[in-house]
């Protein structure tokens, strides 16, 4: 099998697998237990809290776990409009945010939020020219993803969060850093984001586990869970310590390792669109600034034919997000293509474990099956 899907989820990693199995059996305590079994188990949990802490560049209590990159989403938006009560009722987002971000917003529209949606360029980049245009004086959260999870296009972070708090000082600001934790370099300490989401399931660990970073600034956050004080008493309930362990074991190996797999996928990323481009009737979509992620249409070629022939030949791509089966790319609309680029569109997204010869099957099916045998 090769296996180009990996902004929908990666193989868990050698280290996260040991982890998890040594929390299944042997720490299986509850952490919250006040004898020394519970007492070893929240001593695990406090290092594998670290361990993330350390690969998002940010002090341990500041590290909140989750279920995962849509709750930590949820709870940032939400988290946040509880926070400002009944003022400043103005939010702005993006058109080609995860569905986790774009629905909580249609959630809060629903209440009575005013939502703005920045327009990508054709390139599915968001301006920060076009994001001061939008802040208001009632602007209370400004939520932006880092990496496109579809067209891999890199957004300036840095820059748009401290332009939203130098014009709107009150305002939160939070990033879906999900696809951009350990594939694009940066620091919480100095991201300037208040909130900032991620994924383990995303970096060669476990799913059911994720995290919300949530600045010192941001005083008396709203809780997501209340319960028994586990989180700080902001995420309470029992910690699923298995993907807790598993998290934590991929997050210090994918950090050891972070520039070299960088280097590596972007030569192969670059080595793809080199083929790609020299072929009649295929499209490079979008920015792909991302080292991971390539976005590739067949004009004409419905997507599913695509994704059929590859797994013909032992090939997994995606239709695009995982998480939206069955509907038009958000994201390919928003930018304005047309509609026989998107209904052919295609996501290939790499790690470090891919090769060049993997790629060059790609190209391989590509130029030989699907083309003849649907571009007559």
């Amino acid at each position: 099998m090769i296996y180009l899907d990996n902004s929908a989820t990666t193989k868990p990693c050698k280290e996260a697998v040991e982890a998890m199995t040594a929390a299944l059996t042997d720490g299986w305590a509850n952490p919250s237990a006040l004898y020394g079994f519970g007492i070893d188990a929240a001593h695990t949990l406090r290092d594998a809290r670290r361990q993330v802490a350390a690969a998002l560049g940010a002090e341990p209590d500041r590290v909140y776990f989750t279920s995962g990159g849509t709750e930590a989403d949820n709870w940032a938006i939400f988290g946040t409009a509880r926070r400002f009560g009944k003022k400043n009722k103005h939010i702005i987002t993006t058109a080609i945010e995860h569905h986790a971000v774009l629905h909580s917003m249609k959630e809060l529209e629903a209440q009575g939020f005013t939502v703005t949606y920045l327009q990508p360029d054709p390139l599915g980049r968001i301006s920060l020219e076009d994001l001061k245009a939008a802040l208001t004086p009632q602007t209370m959260l400004v939520s932006i993803m880092m990496v496109n999870n579809e067209t891999g296009a890199v957004m300036p972070i840095e820059a748009m969060a401290k332009l939203t708090h130098r014009l709107c000082p009150g305002a939160v600001f939070h990033t879906d850093a999900v696809q951009g934790f350990l594939k694009i370099p940066f620091s919480a300490k100095t991201l300037g984001a208040d909130l900032i989401s991620v994924s383990s399931h995303k970096v060669h660990g476990p799913k059911g586990a994720g995290a919300l970073y949530i600045s010192p600034k941001l005083k008396n956050f709203p809780a997501l869970l209340h319960g028994g004080g586990q989180e700080g008493g902001l995420r309470n309930g029992t910690e699923a310590m298995p993907a807790i362990c598993g998290f934590g074991a991929a997050c210090t190996a994918g950090k050891a390792t972070m520039a070299q797999d960088i280097a590596k996928e972007k030569e192969l990323l670059n080595h793809l669109v080199q083929q790609l481009e020299g072929i009649d009737g295929v499209v490079i979509n979008g920015a792909h600034d991302a080292p991971q992620i390539l976005s590739v249409s067949i004009p004409g070629v419905p997507t599913q034919n695509t994704i059929n022939v590859m797994q013909e030949y032992g090939i997994c791509v995606s239709a695009g997000s995982a998480c939206a089966k069955g509907h038009r790319s958000h994201v390919m609309t928003a930018m304005k293509l047309s509609p026989a680029v998107i209904d052919g569109t295609f996501r290939i997204s790499l790690c470090k474990d891919n090769t060049q010869e993997e790629l060059d099957q790609v190209v391989t099916v590509i130029r030989e099956n699907i083309l003849p045998r649907f571009k007559k």
